[in-house]
């Protein structure tokens, strides 16, 4: 069967892949599992009963809900009944709930447990256009899921011949769903998004990696992001099963537990990953801590297909019995791909990975795009470390005059919602998207980020600084767990840093550094000059007007439930810089009262 709009997924499943576990989650302890039919059913359930409450095609209903085989089946409910889905971060603030739901025109809202419930309640009361809210957990005063469905089940019949006429007429370029962008300064925007823009993404990218009808994999990113939306598409257009993780908290249980085939990330997850190896690394006894570190070091180096020849794979397999075997167990021991998405994954935790026989896959990509524009393959000649990959079948990429790269292709958005003075500022005449994001060609195929095109500042003497290229480079310390590079306008480069405190307590244990808390140990002389040290070391790899002369350790971690990174884990920028204004000013002796050129305009 052709796939042509994401509900043309729901006959595929039944008819090609049947499976006992398309979709499955976690209740009281143990796993909920759905088959095909269960999924194409309690789909038709929700479309019915959505229209049996009234709604019709082309309505926008917004969702604020964990990641949950119950997403799928609102996800598709909606599109079967031509509804427009408005997925919502379940972790941003008041200010931009009330935007979002104002902004999207949505007329219901389907939310999950009470706690969120709560959370967002000044926000639906405030939102106007907000006529009904559903829950998933059953409540005395709200219509939930499992309510709609009995509804869906007694309604399915009378509604049959317009959830026909509508599946029948519903185009490729209909409206499929409006993604606001999580931003990292304004008002989010709208993404306009089509059927044809995601199917045709999923479908390109399904050449990509190895997993086929059988596998399945571990779901933990948040649904409502495009890139683990779009590729839980992609998983159920191959027969792959998808297991939603309980919690983030949860995810080392979970594979463990379920022992998948493969799972999507964001490089702040494998960071996390690769400090919990580094950490039990540390605990070990002499002779075992000094294999264990060799073996890390060795897979920094690690090149495709045995590159390095024949006595470094001797050296790799020797690794392999004594040191990889076990991060593999850490990860169920049956993992065949990783793919990395949302931002760029240090290329040395890439070859460290691979070198253990963890294959990652990483990919680039927008909201506006769908989201892949490019990805590196599972096997050669299509991967090249240190770069995003090839561009993807269908989609044409081409560089600006200032390196921008600009894309057109089936996958890009028709626009930003309600806003075609924005969507004119990113899509010219011609029809390329210009990203924003600065690029270069490696061997004339492969595409390689530099920098974000309006983050990269000038100092005062008209040097250019890319600031996430250094801070990917700061980020490879141990030491670093997050920094941000500032000196627009300035004379020099400088840096604000956010220490990793899981190492920076364990090395202030081992060289018997008395201190009472966080606020007390960056004061320190003996900790700020070893965090030099490893700044001095970075320092080698840049340019003079790069390198950083100053920097100042933060005693606060920085995390998306305080505000310093964005739902995708990107630096939100504006909020550190206004954060730290005094940090900034202090760094640069500016008095109290006076304007910090670094901060200014941000």
């Amino acid at each position: 069967m052709e796939v042509k709009r994401t509900f043309d997924l729901l006959w595929l499943l039944r008819d090609k892949y049947p499976r006992e576990d398309v979709l499955a989650g976690k209740v009281k302890g143990e796993w909920k599992k759905y088959s095909c039919t269960d999924y194409f059913n309690y789909s038709h359930y929700i479309s019915a009963a959505l229209l049996e409450l009234g709604y019709k095609p082309g309505d926008h209903i917004a969702t604020v809900l964990q990641s949950c085989p119950q997403w799928n089946f609102i996800d598709m409910g909606m599109s079967l009944a031509g509804i427009v889905h408005v997925p919502v971060y379940p972790n941003i603030s008041e200010d931009e709930y009330s935007y979002i739901f104002k902004h999207s025109d949505a007329k219901a809202i389907f939310v999950g447990e009470k706690i969120l419930l709560q959370r967002i309640s000044p926000a639906i009361k405030n939102s106007t256009n907000l006529s009904a809210v559903y829950s998933i957990e059953q409540t005395d005063d709200l219509l939930s899921f499992y309510d709609l469905i009995e509804m869906g089940k007694k309604n399915l019949s009378k509604h049959e011949e317009t959830l026909n006429k509508i599946k029948n007429e519903t185009k490729e370029d209909d409206l499929l769903t409006i993604i606001y962008t999580s931003g990292t300064t304004g008002n989010p925007k709208g993404v306009m998004l089509s059927h044809r823009n995601i199917v045709t993404n999923f479908i390109a990218t399904s050449y990509i990696q190895p997993l086929v009808y059988g596998h399945h994999v571990l779901s933990f990113l948040p649904l409502c992001h495009v890139y683990e939306r779009m590729l839980n598409y992609h998983f159920q257009y191959k027969g792959i099963g998808i297991y939603y993780a309980e919690s983030l908290a949860t995810i080392g249980d979970n594979l463990r537990d379920i022992k998948p085939h493969g799972f999507t990330t964001v490089p702040r997850v494998l960071e996390s990953i690769y400090d919990k190896i580094v950490s039990k690394g540390k605990d070990l006894g002499k002779i075992k801590k000094y294999i264990f570190f060799w073996a890390i070091r060795l897979g920094f180096k690690y090149e495709l297909e045995g590159a390095n020849g024949w006595w470094y794979e001797l050296r790799r397999k020797i690794a392999h019995k004594l040191v990889y075997i076990r991060w593999q167990e850490s990860l169920g021991g049956n993992i065949k791909v990783i793919i990395s998405g949302g931002a760029a994954l240090q290329t040395r935790l890439i070859r460290m990975f691979w070198a253990a026989d963890i294959k990652i896959v990483e990919g680039y990509g927008l909201t506006e795009t769908a989201p892949v524009i490019a990805c590196n393959y599972y096997t050669t000649p299509n991967i090249k470390f240190g770069t995003v990959g090839v561009i993807l079948n269908d989609v044409e990429v081409k560089l600006a005059d200032d390196g921008e790269i600009l894309c057109k292709g089936p996958n890009v958005m028709s626009g930003y919602y309600k806003s075609p003075e924005l969507t004119a500022q990113v899509i010219d005449h011609e029809g390329w998207f210009h990203t924003g994001d600065i690029g270069v060609f490696i061997d004339k195929i492969f595409l390689k980020i530099t920098d974000r095109k309006k983050e990269i500042f000038k100092n005062s003497g008209g040097k250019y600084v890319a600031p996430q290229v250094i801070e990917n480079k700061f980020k490879e310390s141990f030491f670093i767990e997050q920094a941000l590079i500032v000196g627009e306008n300035e004379k020099f480069t400088a840096a604000l840093i956010c220490p990793n405190f899981n190492y920076l307590h364990f090395w202030a244990l081992k060289h018997k550094v008395h201190y009472r808390d966080n606020s007390d140990l960056i004061k320190m002389q003996v900790v700020i000059d070893r965090i030099q040290k490893e700044i001095n070391i970075i320092n080698r790899s840049l340019s003079p007007h790069e390198q950083v002369r100053r920097f100042r350790l933060v005693k606060e971690e920085w995390t998306t439930a305080t505000g310093e990174l964005s739902p995708t884990l990107k630096l939100k920028r504006k909020v550190l810089y206004s954060k730290y204004d005094s940090l900034l000013k202090e760094m640069y002796s500016y008095s109290a009262d006076e304007e910090n050129r670094t901060n200014k305009d941000r």
